[in-house]
């Protein structure tokens, strides 16, 4: 892509994003947020943060809950100020990021309407940045057709409804399905897209998409095991792009153990440093002992393919990179505040590092 014209579309909001860069917790504070005793603590110490406009109006003492919805706000705030300032090629880039957060809203909303809940309640519950013009609409239905004929004409992920799925599939076993067969159209679409951006969004676009692609390989195969769910089934949800494909899914959607697939994480040279010394049994809250969960080692290598991102400029991937790691955060704060409301404070230093 020429710089020049890059510059014209996106400099300034790639300066802004990495502003936003720039304001990440560091490894000082978070140092400062570890040896906090309570929650009225914590909230004093995020004031020297960008969350602190968002929590000076909370009375004490502050909820987890609260602290993460407060801090969430603070990220659609300036996610929405991208989109309100950008123009064509970087707010379709900006919206594709979006659907992923679309996606688990409708799920939410067809899970809802399959429990007979009120779908207006839910619609609190929803992600803001999943939020579409017709969304409201969505729960006028009151039977899962009339769900899903409204997704099909009137949401943005009409296109990935219709090649995937039908009314038919929306049921309470299917829920998760749903999920990943919606994903895997996801990130496909997306990963196209990229690589119509050109050089150097492309190629960096690619590495991320590829590892959150091979991520979900992973979680989709664990998480099958012990369910009805055929081997052929769970080929089917893996998406068609990633280190992995097709070699590694085509094996990983023959096993049926957590000892399987550690094997074929090492036959691959990324994943077998990657795994080295986790704990595969391990949960991500660190009750297993002292190894990282294969969750955590996920997240601590996407953090720092994120922040290589950053190393180049004239690309719109700081803008996925940066929302990324501004989630990392939010999950490092509130994991420090679980520790923190539930005194548990041997374990508040199990967080990931950013900067």
């Amino acid at each position: 892509m020429n710089e020049i014209y890059f510059n014209a579309d996106a400099g300034y909001l790639e300066g802004v994003v990495r502003g936003y860069r720039d304001g990440l917790i560091t490894a000082p504070q978070y140092m400062n947020l570890t040896q906090c005793e309570t929650m009225d603590d914590l909230k004093l110490q995020l004031a020297t943060t960008d969350y602190s406009s968002f929590l000076q109006n909370e009375p004490s003492p502050i909820s987890t809950s609260t602290l993460s919805a407060r801090c969430t706000d603070a990220l659609v705030a300036e996610f929405q100020y991208l989109q309100q300032n950008s123009a064509e090629p970087i707010s379709k880039f900006l919206e594709y990021i979006t659907y992923g957060y679309m996606i688990d809203n409708v799920i939410l909303l067809i899970t809802g309407t399959l429990h007979e809940r009120d779908t207006h309640d839910l619609l609190e519950k929803c992600h803001p940045l999943g939020f579409f013009d017709t969304m409201p609409a969505l729960c006028v239905a009151t039977n899962v057709q009339d769900l899903y004929n409204t997704v099909m004409v009137d949401s943005p992920l009409a296109g990935y409804f219709r090649e995937c799925l039908s009314a038919e599939d929306l049921n309470e076993l299917n829920i998760e399905i749903i999920r990943n067969t919606l994903y895997k159209a996801y990130l496909e679409d997306f990963y196209s897209y990229c690589q119509s951006c050109g050089e150097p969004t492309a190629s960096i676009m690619a590495e991320l998409l590829k590892f959150e692609s091979d991520r979900r390989t992973v979680n989709i195969t664990i998480n099958s095991f012990g369910t009805e769910l055929s081997k052929d089934d769970r080929a089917k949800l893996y998406p068609r792009l990633g280190n992995m494909y097709p070699e590694a899914q085509t094996k990983l959607a023959r096993t049926d153990d957590m000892d399987q697939v550690k094997a074929i994480l090492e036959q691959y040279g990324d994943y077998k440093r990657m795994i080295l010394g986790a704990n595969m049994n391990a949960s991500s809250d660190g009750t297993s002992g002292s190894d990282m969960s294969l969750e955590d080692i996920f997240f601590a290598n996407e953090v720092q393919l994120n922040k290589d991102s950053f190393e180049q400029q004239f690309h719109f991937g700081v803008f996925y990179s940066w929302l990324r790691l501004k989630e990392q955060e939010i999950r490092n704060i509130v994991w420090i505040a679980e520790c923190i409301s539930q005194q548990q404070k041997d374990k508040v230093n199990k967080y990931t590092p950013i900067y």
